[in-house]
């Protein structure tokens, strides 16, 4: 059974998300077009793979649940 105390933590996770996107959008354009995302761009094909976005987001999150592990005990 799930903890509410993690529902409560992972909403205003998003809260805060959502916050920074909101006032800070402008300023992380660059999330996306790092050097490893590929995109191919053709008269009708628009294809978009954000390798490296997501290996940064990947270790992020990694790092967030593994801090959160430990500080919860």
């Amino acid at each position: 059974m799930i903890n509410a105390k993690y529902i409560i933590v992972a909403g205003l996770i998003i809260v805060i998300i959502g916050v920074i996107i909101y006032f800070f959008g402008d300023k992380i354009s660059w999330i996306g077009r790092l050097p490893g995302d590929i995109r191919i761009e053709r008269d009708n094909l628009k294809i978009f793979f954000p390798i490296t976005t997501m290996l940064i987001v990947s270790i992020l999150l990694n790092l967030a649940i593994w801090l959160f592990k430990k500080f919860s005990n």
